[in-house]
């Protein structure tokens, strides 16, 4: 019988992708996917490392899961937190058997075998030439889907782990890109999301970031054009013309600010001024008429003044984002920020976090009710999680409830706005559907 696999995915993007790749390298070698631990002869938890509350998480979760093990199955630990930790997991956690980073993929069933064997086992080795070309990903039938064109990242920001969980950037050959999206839209995606560190920095030694989103758009089928997460000076003046360009790519970018204050950014590693990203900003918007901008913000960074944290609350407003995912800083073992001077005190950090949130969902809230009534083009992804209705996206990245059937997935709709609960509008079908994939 086919041994049984079953994979629970924590984290970003990159994460759900990089479950995919395992559940194509496994598939290769005859394992079968299921749904539940108790049903599986492997379990296998996909991890984040970015914040420490996502690793305690993953502890508690992997500590749930031990009550599933049979004789003779495997528990490990795959991605970010395995390649932070290595073998130490395996102390930590008697009852792991496998600790892979997300280089190691390839030997994933040799590893398995091992670990099915009695043996405890690890790979975190770095591979500047890994990226799966060869490992067709297990991916049901989707309207759209995130394609892996960057690992990696050489920026090293002071709070940021990922440099040592994701080894150097390293960009895909842009052929080989736009061949899985080829493959992608045949099979009925219409949306396609490009996914990268910083993707933007995206170079294959001939071809640019802005060469690849003008081959992506090309591809025949392909409507929507998304990606994540770029770096704020990556947007060079031909990678904003191909944005503006390119009819399929969507009018929404995330733009990771981190701080309004340029003592902070500096202590950060940013590469970039406060004044830098406002450029950064009005060079977008001139560009692309309608464009919608979130961001993400860090508070509490050691050092960080309340007075250098007012920067960052009058940036909201000067950068007029639409939305914006806020946190508080979390002390990452092995970054450099963690041997910086002046720690800010939880609780201030906590109070300054909350003042930000609302900052940020009174302006969000300002822009959505100026959304009601307009008109857009929806894509239907997928049923909404309460209620009968299915959740829909707009171009600019805009959650929308519409009444539709089930089998609406993959159609699109010009739908007028009727309201809003904060982040996700309602809306009504104002003409037939526009296509079916």
């Amino acid at each position: 019988m086919p041994k049984r696999v079953y994979i629970e995915t924590y984290g970003c993007q990159m994460n759900v992708a990089d479950t995919e790749l395992m559940l194509g390298v496994l598939a290769r070698d005859g394992y079968e996917q299921v749904d539940a631990p108790d049903d599986a002869d492997v379990m296998l938890v996909n991890t984040c490392a970015v914040r420490d509350n996502a690793e305690q998480r993953v502890a508690g979760r992997v500590g749930e899961l031990q009550r599933f093990k049979r004789q003779g199955d495997v528990l490990g630990v795959v991605g970010c937190m395995a390649q932070r930790l290595g073998p130490a997991l395996l102390e930590q956690a008697p009852r792991v058997d496998l600790v892979v980073g997300p280089d190691g993929y390839r030997n994933l069933s040799m590893l398995l075998a091992q670990a099915t064997a009695g043996q405890r086992v690890t790979d975190t080795e770095f591979r500047s030439w890994e990226h799966y070309e060869d490992v067709p990903a297990a991916r049901d039938a989707s309207p759209t889907r995130f394609v892996t064109v960057q690992r990696g990242c050489d920026y090293k920001c002071t709070f940021c782990i990922v440099p040592y969980t994701r080894g150097p950037e390293r960009s895909r050959k842009l052929e080989d890109v736009v061949a899985e999206v080829r493959r992608l839209a045949a099979s009925g995606t219409s949306e396609v999301t490009l996914l990268g560190q910083t993707v933007n920095s995206f170079h294959d030694g001939t071809h640019d970031f802005a060469d690849l989103l003008r081959a992506v758009g090309a591809v025949d089928g392909v409507r929507r054009l998304r990606f994540t997460s770029p770096y704020p000076t990556d947007f060079t003046p031909r990678v904003i013309a191909a944005m503006a360009e390119v009819e399929a790519v969507c009018e929404h970018v995330h733009l990771p600010a981190q701080s309004g204050s340029n003592a902070v950014l500096r202590r950060m590693l940013r590469r970039y001024t406060r004044e830098r990203y406002l450029e950064v900003v009005q060079d977008l918007r001139s560009a692309i008429p309608g464009l919608t901008i979130s961001t993400d913000l860090i508070v509490g960074f050691p050092g960080e003044t309340e007075a250098q944290f007012a920067e960052t609350l009058s940036l909201v407003g000067e950068a007029d984002f639409d939305e914006a995912y806020t946190f508080k800083y979390s002390v990452r073992e092995g970054t450099p920020a963690e041997r910086l001077a002046d720690h800010v005190d939880d609780a201030a950090a906590s109070e300054r976090l909350d003042r930000l949130i609302g900052v940020v969902r009174s302006q969000a809230r300002r822009h959505n009710l100026g959304r009601i009534g307009s008109v857009h083009e929806v894509l239907v992804e997928r049923p909404a999680r309460r209620g009968d209705l299915m959740l829909a996206r707009t171009r600019g990245n805009l959650s929308v409830l519409v009444d539709l059937p089930p089998g609406s997935i993959g159609e699109y709709h010009v739908v007028q706005l009727t309201g809003t609960t904060g982040a996700t509008f309602t809306g009504t079908v104002r003409r037939p559907q526009l296509a079916v994939l």
